[in-house]
């Protein structure tokens, strides 16, 4: 691992865990959850509103900016942080999942895919060596191994994209040169434990500096999610950062921690802001309901987001039923707030050895619907 990184594991509690990962742009306390900033921003938040909330960590998109503005440009404008002025870390995906969920044409063979831009419908090639190349010109602390996400219940083709994500992670090992960037592995095999342990322990033995999860998420149940994530997470070294790609709900969250996650990404927050929805500890509010048209109350008397501190649920209630962008930033900020108050929550926890405790009360009291 590059000297401007380092994962310090401060405590434990059962497979819980509380570090900090050490990047160029700053630390990054775990347990964290990352915003997603898909085209170099967060939807309906600006980069100082996303500092205000807390966040160390935001991701953006390979696939997206490859497409607009590209690469070449973001390299030209300074990289990444530079052009979206974040000036925390940043981590970027492979492209992989997008290529494959997003292309209404992909062709995929050892060497890698061919797609079709959702945009305008041109053909384009991801390798892991190109998906490299892309990454080092976007220029963020954190860059993910070229994989194949495969449905999660197909076994043959779990086995096949297992293999093309294994020789690609040598690859993209091979490709990258920026010692300024922390690459990280992904291991796949979807909801069959023998696959997953066959990648846990292929991706472990290239010695990358932190540890993805992925393939989780995409339509499997929580039953099947946690056992993988009961049995993944334990196969990972001790000292690097263990990362859950594209899990972002309260619950998740915790369950993620509680079975040894440390890193967290998710659209979730403010997906559900443009969909009036309001995330808090014990549950979800729709403001669209028309109780809330006279509540003085804030979202959550307990949260100190910007939001929470100067707006009702009647006025955010208002912003909705009129249509107004403002809706949409409130309410993302207030979400992200929320997601990050909790993983605060959880580290506080395993430091003082009562995380068993709060994730008990926590997963008791809160609701799904």
């Amino acid at each position: 691992m590059s000297a401007s990184f380092r994962f310090d594991l401060i405590s434990r509690q059962g497979k819980a865990r509380a570090g900090i990962f050490h990047t160029p742009h700053g630390p990054i306390p775990t347990p964290i959850f990352a915003p997603v900033g898909t085209q170099a921003s967060v939807k309906a938040v600006s980069p100082a509103q996303l500092a205000e909330t807390g966040a160390s960590l935001v991701l953006a998109n390979t696939y997206h900016l490859y497409l607009r503005p590209g690469a070449d440009l973001v390299a030209e404008m300074g990289g990444l942080h530079e052009f979206m002025r974040w000036p925390g870390p940043m981590l970027t995906d492979s492209g992989g999942f997008q290529v494959f969920s997003l292309s209404s044409m992909n062709k995929i063979d050892e060497d890698g895919v061919v797609f079709k831009s959702h945009i305008d419908g041109s053909l384009h090639r991801f390798t892991p060596e190109k998906s490299i190349e892309i990454q080092q010109q976007l220029g963020a602390d954190i860059i993910m191994a070229f994989d194949e996400c495969a449905p999660p219940h197909d076994r043959d083709y779990n086995q096949r994209a297992m293999g093309r994500t294994h020789a690609w992670a040598e690859r993209c090992l091979k490709a990258k040169t920026r010692p300024d960037q922390a690459l990280f592995g992904i291991v796949q095999g979807g909801v069959f434990a023998d696959l997953r342990e066959e990648s846990a322990r292929f991706i472990t033995s290239l010695d990358f500096p932190g540890y993805a999860i992925g393939g989780l998420s995409v339509g499997e149940s929580k039953q099947e999610m946690h056992a993988m994530l009961d049995l993944v997470p334990p196969l990972l070294p001790e000292d690097k950062p263990r990362y859950l790609m594209g899990v972002g709900s309260p619950e998740d969250l915790v369950n993620g921690i509680l079975r040894g996650i440390d890193i967290f990404d998710c659209v979730l927050p403010t997906r559900l802001a443009r969909h009036h929805a309001a995330m808090t500890l014990t549950g979800r509010l729709n403001l669209m309901n028309a109780a809330f048209s006279r509540d003085p109350r804030p979202i959550d008397p307990d949260c100190d987001c910007y939001t929470c501190r100067e707006f009702s649920r009647a006025y955010l209630r208002h912003l909705i039923s009129a249509k107004e962008i403002l809706a949409s930033t409130l309410l993302s900020i207030h979400n992200i707030r929320t997601l990050l108050r909790l993983v605060e929550a959880c580290r506080q926890a395993i430091l003082e050895g009562d995380f068993d405790r709060y994730a008990a009360d926590f997963l008791r009291n809160y609701s799904k619907k």
